[in-house]
């Protein structure tokens, strides 16, 4: 059950009255996990493409109760699936009420919450948290400290009375205040060497050490790291003692299905435009397409720097790109409605360009390689998605010479007019499947201009390209 309100519990007493059981939170992750794998349930809300990779090996270090280190190029889904963990826990769980480090009532561990059950008893307070609020995360930046992730000398603290020998003195960091909750350390390797010392305990021993403080505080938490295979491989920044510890190690990976690449884009990029004044532009699932199959070609290339890979967000960024150029024709035009078409997608090759990391190849043509794979993007779309069809009617229109122009700033009543009535169009909105919009002129031109665009390409269409327009046939 998913409830916004936190159980009425307040006491001690009354949670011991209510049955309740401590876990910890490995076994809480485990028994839910299992609970969701016999249910049939969706464990990691948003993730696309790793049901028969990733997301088993996940599963068997979690019921293993194993610490994770995610490894995987950049933009691969790793920060997104391990902040998904958290709906594995508990909705709701009982802490010390004012305990900085979230003790469970029942085995407080800390100094002050040890004196207050002394002193209150079964009258301790009890207070709820979220299991949103049970995760924790910190980039990590050459200039983190032990004290960010551990904890450090208070000096208000000390200045308010306490001796420097006193345990309460201690400011505790983020690991400690992640007590008994999901802690993630992302780009574990660019953590300083020494600073990854500090972590060792945390992952065997389970406890923290402050400046010589004699602390033993037994954390209850699971920490999962992410890292680039390439630092964690070859350039060995993450200390021996420390890979050790981590229980399991996954590889992530991109989508390896064409539709799983597509989903991905659907789900992640034009999200921003939903409240714009002009309504949210379309971008037919051909183009997606066009997007996705552009993504997995400069993935593949051999002049791409396969080392660095090339994020999910290229492809969402570049997704992004053609609908606000759709937007833009129509706020110019006065379009009603924006519908992205082929004569948007030349504005992702520039903005695209700096995603990509180039190896081998001379200085200059990055921009004449992106272009023409994505020349070549819209030519496998085009065969997937209109081979076989009738496209006569639509030829017939150029046999005697005449051309039709078009650009990213024609609007798609002009470019019906200027082709004029073309026979199967229904048709071949249908193969596009957007026959849903045959009545739209939007989602109609765009199945026009892609068309032309691919007679261009099978070379059965001429087609010449002029500053801020494009000629066809002729």
């Amino acid at each position: 059950m998913t409830t916004a309100t936190p159980p009425t519990l307040t006491t001690l007493a009354g949670l011991r009255a209510s049955g309740h059981r401590y876990k910890a939170v490995k076994h809480e992750l485990r028994d839910n996990l299992l609970r969701r794998l016999a249910e049939g349930g969706e464990r990691f809300p948003g993730i696309v493409g790793f049901d028969d990779t990733v997301i088993p090996q996940l599963e068997r270090a979690l019921l293993a109760g194993h610490d994770i280190v995610l490894l995987g190029e950049r933009g691969q889904g790793k920060t997104r699936l391990i902040r998904s963990l958290h709906h594995l826990l508990d909705e709701w769980t009982p802490v010390v009420d004012g305990c900085e480090i979230n003790d469970h009532p029942y085995v407080p561990t800390c100094t002050p919450c040890r004196r207050r059950l002394d002193e209150l008893g079964e009258e301790l307070p009890v207070a709820w948290r979220h299991r949103s609020e049970r995760y924790g995360e910190k980039l990590a930046t050459p200039d983190t400290s032990v004290g960010d992730l551990i904890g450090d000398i208070d000096p208000i603290k000390v200045a308010e009375g306490r001796t420097l020998g006193d345990p309460e003195t201690v400011h505790y960091g983020l690991v400690p205040r992640t007590n008994r909750g999901i802690f993630s350390v992302n780009e574990l390797p660019d953590l300083a060497e020494r600073i990854q010392v500090a972590l060792l305990n945390v992952l065997e021993e389970r406890d923290i050490q402050v400046r010589g403080y004699q602390l033993r505080l037994p954390l209850d938490l699971i920490l999962i790291a992410s890292a680039n295979p390439e630092d964690y491989t070859n350039r060995g920044r993450i200390i021996t003692p420390l890979k050790d510890r981590f229980g399991a190690e996954v590889r992530t990976h991109y989508p390896l299905r064409l539709d799983d690449e597509v989903t991905l884009i659907r789900q992640e990029a034009v999200l921003a435009w939903d409240e714009r004044p002009l309504g949210r532009p379309l971008v037919p699932g051909h183009l997606l397409e066009v997007l996705a199959r552009f993504t997995r070609a400069v993935r593949e290339s051999p002049q791409i720097d396969a080392r660095s890979g090339v994020s999910a967000r290229f492809a969402i960024a570049a997704a992004e790109t053609v609908a606000a150029s759709a937007v833009r024709r129509a706020a110019v035009t006065g379009e009603e409605m924006p519908v992205a078409r082929v004569a948007d997608l030349p504005s992702v090759v520039a903005v695209s360009l700096g995603k990509v990391e180039f190896d081998q190849l001379e200085e200059g043509r990055e921009l004449e390689l992106l272009k023409h794979l994505l020349r070549r993007s819209v030519a496998e779309t085009w065969r997937a998605r209109l081979a076989g069809s009738d496209l006569s009617g639509l030829l017939h229109r150029f046999d005697e010479g005449a051309t039709v122009e078009t650009g990213d700033l024609v609007p798609a009543a002009d470019l019906l007019a200027r082709v004029g009535p073309v026979p199967g169009l229904a048709q071949l909105l249908r193969r596009l499947g957007d026959d849903h919009g045959a009545e739209t002129p939007g989602l109609a031109a765009a199945a026009l201009e892609f068309a032309m665009e691919g007679l261009h390409l099978s070379k059965r269409l001429a087609k010449e390209e002029l500053p801020g327009r494009t000629v066809y046939g002729g």
